[in-house]
């Protein structure tokens, strides 16, 4: 037995607010209105769930890891049919490295809001409570961070994209970022 399938359903969901991040991080400015992050976590669940016995990992970093690519995958299929008609192999490469690139993003910049040393010790569970505290913002202040700081669109390119004044959204991240600093240090 590995350890995918001691308590699979409770370790899957512990990943739910990382895999919401990062699909929201790719779907939000390409496709926002046509798809929604959760039917993509949850289809990779399920191609999780039914792939559980090939998990070969014993660890939540490992794990973690295996969602990523079976969500990177499942990203792909949902951008690749929103441009059905269009297919171009040079495009679909480039969806891949742009999913990895935002997947790279949202970790690194999970890692640089860490304040304190001792959060380093288990830097898993530091992006698991991160996700979960982005995900308990106020949907607008969300969105406004993962445009900004895990897509990195400038300021004017996010006000475009959320349909706000520039100052709007300044207001939203600085709101956002000083109520995610205090769910992390709850």
């Amino acid at each position: 037995m590995n350890y995918l399938t001691l308590d699979c359903e409770r370790l899957l969901e512990r990943h739910r607010p990382y895999l919401m991040l990062l699909a929201r991080t790719r779907i939000l400015p390409v496709n926002g209105r046509k798809f929604d992050a959760s039917d993509i976590v949850q289809q990779t669940f399920m191609d999780a769930f039914a792939k559980r016995e090939s998990f070969r990992g014993s660890t939540d970093a490992e794990l973690a890891a295996w969602l990523r690519e079976i969500l990177k995958h499942n990203l792909l299929d949902v951008l690749r049919d929103a441009q059905r008609g269009k297919r171009d192999i040079r495009r679909e490469q480039a969806l891949g490295a742009t999913i990895n690139e935002s997947i790279s993003r949202v970790d690194a910049w999970l890692a640089a809001v860490q304040s304190s040393p001792s959060q380093h010790v288990s830097q898993q569970e530091d992006l698991l409570r991160m996700s979960e505290a982005l995900d308990a913002l106020p949907i607008a202040q969300r969105e406004a961070i993962v445009l900004h700081h895990l897509q990195g669109l400038k300021l004017a390119e996010v006000a475009n994209e959320l349909g706000r004044s520039e100052s709007a959204i300044a207001g939203l991240l600085f709101r956002g970022l000083n109520k995610l600093h205090q769910l992390l240090s709850e």
